[in-house]
């Protein structure tokens, strides 16, 4: 496990794994924008001094492993990095017409987790999900 952090007054190793989704889980991930996603929520946790460990954007969702200091709640950091990035794509890649502030790319929630002495098996984990969806996609009949 890495060294703990400092703040003014405080050492903390808070790392959350968080997962969220595009509305409707629409597969436009990989359009564009999966090589140009990974430096836009790196540069959004930087702005809440947060640190994004770890990360992997597959076809219809994001993994991701991210230090927040623990000034911040996660809700608070997710749902920045979330806001922002819909506005940047629909800035960038989106009509200028519709959805021009972006607030109907990701859906609503997420999915977060605290990770402790299991880091490691998060970090591959996340590095491999991709190959074991690809892996699982035959088999599921219902799409």
């Amino acid at each position: 496990m890495d060294e703990a952090e400092s703040l003014s007054h405080t050492k903390w190793e808070c790392k959350y794994h968080v997962v969220f989704i595009p509305k409707y889980r629409k597969k436009s991930l990989y359009k564009g924008l999966r090589n140009h996603l990974p430096e836009v929520f790196r540069r959004l946790a930087h702005y809440k001094e947060s640190r994004i460990e770890e990360g992997h954007i597959t076809s219809d969702h994001v993994h991701m492993l991210i230090s927040i200091p623990p000034k911040y709640s996660v809700s608070q950091v997710v749902g920045y990095i979330k806001g922002k990035s819909a506005i940047h794509i629909a800035r960038v890649y989106g009509e200028r017409k519709r959805n021009y502030a972006g607030q109907r790319f990701w859906a609503r929630g997420y999915f977060v987790s605290t990770v402790g002495r299991d880091e490691g098996l998060i970090r591959e984990y996340i590095r491999e999900h991709e190959l074991e969806d690809r892996r699982l996609e035959p088999l599921n009949l219902l799409s």
